[in-house]
């Protein structure tokens, strides 16, 4: 009975799995969350002091900031605005403040430089175009400051990859970027990603579940209807910037990669 009873668990033992290894996708979420900054403004004499525009990260040597170019325009310098990154956790904001390096508006991308101590970088992507059908992630703030500064991540699948202009019925859905791609000709490629994202998520990294390197910019959503339902009535369709134009963006100055 003794030697019945130890081959049994002999045989249990055998048949016993190893622990499943931890799932990578938390892993890569965790590292990248330090990277993701938010963009902002900061002028002391009005309330609050700190407006949220939209979503960066931090690339290189841990000084330069990618974000949409669309982001700084609504700087203005008549109201002694100043231009910077968001961090923090909650309400706990911090304003630190940075400078335009290169604006590249025909993709919609700028570089920002900040001074001090370097903040932890995110590392770009080769330049190869993905696949469709890539399973992908995007972190950044979707309701900007609403809920206190509190990175986000969603799941994309890239769907397309698309012309950069969407067919407009009339000529009031142009928009300045979109006009400059039909002065210049033929427009560029961007991704389709099957993926929610809000106002906010603008310049939030896309990046690879695994590895955590960025491959591309959220850069816009499809709305449905007026602006505000871009939040109470999402499409689910969002748009990004291929990563190879952050590296023609950061190869346009001295500064490094």
């Amino acid at each position: 009975m003794v030697k019945l009873i130890s081959l049994l668990l002999a045989a249990c033992l055998l048949c016993t799995s190893p622990a499943a290894p931890a799932a990578p996708l938390p892993r890569t979420i965790a590292a990248v969350k330090p990277s993701v900054v938010g963009i902002g403004t900061f002028n002391r004499t009005r309330s609050p002091a700190i407006v949220f525009h939209a979503t960066g990260f931090v690339v290189g040597d841990g000084l330069s900031v990618i974000t949409n170019a669309h982001a700084v325009t609504a700087l203005d310098s008549e109201k002694l605005e100043t231009l910077g990154i968001v961090t923090g956790k909650g309400d706990q904001l911090q304003f630190r403040e940075a400078s335009v390096v290169t604006i590249d508006r025909a993709h919609d991308l700028v570089h920002l430089r900040l001074t001090g101590n370097p903040l932890p970088a995110l590392t770009l992507a080769g330049n190869d175009m993905l696949d469709e059908g890539s399973d992908l992630v995007f972190t950044g703030y979707p309701l900007g400051i609403l809920l206190g500064l509190n990175p986000v991540t969603h799941r994309a699948l890239l769907a397309a990859q698309t012309p950069a202009i969407l067919p407009t019925p009339t000529s009031r859905g142009l928009n300045p970027r979109a006009a400059l791609q039909l002065q210049r000709g033929a427009p560029f490629t961007i991704y389709q990603l099957d993926g929610t994202a809000y106002p906010s998520n603008s310049g939030s990294p896309v990046y690879d579940p695994e590895t955590g390197a960025v491959v591309a910019v959220i850069n816009m959503t499809l709305v449905k209807g007026t602006k505000e339902s871009a939040i109470t009535d999402p499409s689910g369709i969002s748009y990004a910037i291929p990563v190879r134009h952050v590296r023609e963006l950061l190869q346009q100055g001295s500064i490094p990669k």
